[in-house]
């Protein structure tokens, strides 16, 4: 079976740069990019933080599967998704079977570099940054790896460059 490329998911931990890279891509590509936490904020009328204060994680994913279940009908988009999309096994068999997932690998070093400041994420909120982050890399980098069609690692590359190969792959295919 050859594999749908016309939309292209984008996985990965929070910070590793699945926005920045996606919108980047999306032009090389000529796609339409769309961010899913981005599009679940503008449909709620406020952002994430608020939707985990009073609706918890769980709510959260409830309205993200709702959300991507819309999103992978599209066609030629790219798609940043939340970090944590890949905890519910629907979101894994959507996003498998309807585009090509590629896995914005980054260490959580970098990570932390990235986002000790940021006070948009739920899950980084009183704790120590770099723990949660190597825990949460421990959790999920092996769901990451077996929903995704590439990894590609992410350190010491400008997001420039990693739409630079998103590009090649897809010329590849």
């Amino acid at each position: 079976m050859i594999k749908n490329v016309n939309n292209i998911y984008l996985v990965g931990l929070m910070g590793s740069g699945k926005t920045t890279v996606g919108k980047l891509a999306s032009k090389k590509l000529g796609k339409s990019f769309i961010d899913s936490d981005h599009l679940i904020e503008e449909r709620t009328g406020v952002r994430v933080p608020l939707i985990f204060e009073y609706e918890g994680e769980e709510g959260f994913r409830k309205r993200e599967t709702k959300v991507l279940e819309e999103l992978v009908t599209m066609k030629n988009i790219i798609l940043a998704t939340g970090g944590g999309i890949i905890l519910e096994e629907i979101n894994q068999k959507l996003l498998v079977k309807n585009g090509l997932v590629i896995y914005l690998k980054a260490d959580y070093d970098l990570l932390a570099s990235r986002l000790k400041s940021d006070l948009t994420r739920p899950l980084l909120q009183g704790v120590d940054i770099k723990d949660k982050l190597k825990n949460l890399l421990k959790e999920r980098d092996p769901i990451y790896k077996s929903i995704s069609d590439y990894v590609i690692e992410t350190k010491k590359k400008r997001a420039t460059d990693i739409a630079n190969e998103i590009e090649i792959i897809i010329k590849q295919l």
